[in-house]
């Protein structure tokens, strides 16, 4: 049954297969839970049978392993969704989920990169000292230099194919693949595509059109891990905090627009957000700034 669940979130929902691994692993520590607790073999009717007492079994158990908040809010989330798929599917009503409360969630942000540091870091003669090839170090600046300049999610920006970024010059637009699946259009400055360019000129592999633009030193798709490498000696070099990450540079991207009065609605739609509030969120807007915002757009203010 778990596997028609997961299934569902992934055909019909359009969950990331992150999330879908989350709510898979969340699940199974659960149904393994419930097991000793009860000590028994866990049924789909036994499983619908949950109280709340157990469901806050499970939960006080997880936190007493260390983990944190909005993981158990992830948790709890996916536990919900698999009893409501259980009850559309005659399998029983698991009533207990839904008086559960979820847990407090602290609202920590990741520190904003100062601009002009941000700006630094797609400055491929930053790294000149370093042993590793031209094309590598420009590789890495045009990575960063995507990052910052159009706010994209790392997933986002190496899952781009050849074929998704303009000549400089023959565009200023790319459409990227978010979470979900989901696909949105997003500006690019023109010096980031020329930094790309740059890059592409000199990798010493073959870029088909179809194929990832940003390959790593074998060729292949380049792995995540290796940005991340890159933003820790640029820490280094710049003196920066380890917030320093490269998702700080997407919430860099975000709060120095908004910072220059850029529209919140508009910041929503650039990130790919579905709610107005995960943008408020994220940038580290203040509610005396929302008031603003209020009462400058609304037409009865």
């Amino acid at each position: 049954m778990a596997a028609q669940w997961l299934g569902h979130l992934r055909s019909e929902r359009r969950l990331s297969p992150k999330t879908l691994e989350a709510y898979s692993r969340d699940l199974q520590q659960c149904i393994a839970f419930l097991g000793e607790h009860w000590g028994e073999i866990v049924s789909l009717k036994r499983f619908a049978g949950l109280e709340a007492t157990d469901i806050r079994a499970f939960m006080a158990s997880r936190r007493s392993g260390g983990i944190a908040g909005r993981s158990l809010m992830r948790a709890l989330a996916g536990l919900r969704s698999f009893g409501r798929f259980l009850e559309r599917e005659g399998k029983g009503k698991v009533g207990a989920l839904a008086a559960i409360r979820a847990p407090k969630v602290s609202k920590s942000l990741p520190k904003p990169i100062q601009m002009a540091a941000a700006k630094q870091m797609a400055d491929a003669d930053l790294r000149a000292g370093e042993n590793r090839e031209q094309w590598i170090l420009s590789r890495d600046a045009a990575v960063m230099a995507l990052l910052y300049g159009s706010g994209l999610r790392i997933s986002e920006a190496l899952g781009l194919k050849r074929r998704d970024v303009p000549a400089p010059g023959a565009g200023d637009v790319l459409v990227v693949t978010g979470k979900g699946n989901k696909t949105r259009m997003v500006p690019v400055l023109q010096n980031v595509l020329t930094l790309i360019a740059d890059y592409v000129a000199i990798c010493p592999f073959d870029l088909p059109p179809a194929s990832p633009i940003f390959v790593g030193a074998r060729g292949g798709p380049l792995s995540p891990r290796i940005i991340q490498l890159t933003m820790e000696r640029l820490r280094g070099s710049l003196g920066l905090p380890d917030s320093a990450t490269p998702h700080a540079l997407r919430h860099s991207f975000a709060t120095h627009l908004l910072s220059r009065g850029g529209d919140l609605r508009a910041i929503q739609e650039l990130l790919g957000h579905a709610s107005l509030s995960t943008t408020q969120i994220y940038t580290g807007v203040d509610a005396e700034r929302l008031l603003e915002v209020y009462r400058t757009a609304h037409p009865r203010s």
